[in-house]
């Protein structure tokens, strides 16, 4: 009996040692995966995130504390008979956040609010600013577009921006002046990077009002890049007459906040 309880013991002596061997040979191989350092691209709200892989250090941000853009108006202004310059005048009013790209939808209605086309394409949204979304050159036939509609179609992708970056990328405009409306109205202006990044694809669109703020047509221009502190002359030019008196102009300087580089 004695024998017995000792070969008893002894086994019971070699399981708890192949427990522990592989218990600590178990632990071996998982504990890198428990250790892991949190990441943004984890599936998990951990580190300093505010949800789940967006916010804190994360280059994403969340949804839910991000607000909706605002889309004021958006019109068709004729260029010519039969074709149409669209324009979406929209807000972002989120402080530090931005869109890399985004799609969208432009359709258009006559009088009759009978549907006569559409015009798709896709935008950055730039970061605590209006900003406008420009198509050109749309063709649709003998119809006249008097309702336009504006839609994203799909769910922007905020990113965070820096407040540094923001209050350090200006660009200025100056010496506006629009000359010859009655016939064929030209807009010039100066355009300066006030700032030491590199600003390149600067899309740049002039809306011009009438005495009672409602938009009577609106033009694009284009510029490959805007050096450290460069100034450039820009022009707007109209095939034909204005349809009205012109009593104020903006001009928007349009580009992806991202693709801006410190030299």
């Amino acid at each position: 009996m004695a024998l017995m309880t000792w070969a008893f013991k002894r086994q019971i002596f070699y399981i708890i040692i192949l427990f522990l061997f592989f218990a600590v040979f178990g632990f071996l191989i998982i504990s890198p995966s428990l250790s892991k350092a949190p990441t943004c691209a984890d599936n998990k709200q951990n580190g300093n995130e505010t949800g789940t892989d967006c916010g804190g250090s994360c280059a994403r941000a969340c949804v839910a504390q991000v607000d909706a853009v605002s889309t004021l108006w958006a019109r068709a202004f004729k260029v010519v008979p039969g074709r149409y310059n669209a324009v979406a005048y929209l807000v972002n009013h989120n402080k530090n956040t931005a869109v890399k790209k985004v799609n969208y939808k432009f359709r258009f209605a006559d009088k009759d609010n009978v549907y006569i086309g559409k015009r798709e394409g896709s935008t950055f949204i730039p970061p605590a600013s209006a900003f406008a979304v420009f198509e050109p050159g749309i063709d649709i036939g003998n119809s006249i577009p008097v309702y336009v509609t504006f839609e994203f179609t799909e769910t922007p992708v905020w990113l965070q921006v820096s407040q540094e970056k923001i209050n350090q990328v200006k660009v200025l405009v100056s010496n506006i002046q629009l000359a010859n409306e009655a016939a064929s109205p030209r807009l010039s202006a100066t355009i300066k990077n006030n700032s030491l990044f590199t600003i390149p694809n600067v899309s740049v669109v002039v809306i011009l009002y009438d005495n009672s703020g409602n938009a009577l047509s609106a033009s694009r221009t284009y510029l490959s890049q805007l050096a450290p502190l460069e100034n450039a002359d820009i022009n707007f030019t109209w095939p034909e007459p204005l349809t009205g008196a012109v009593v104020a102009k903006e001009i928007i300087p349009m580009y992806d906040i991202f693709s801006v580089q410190l030299n």
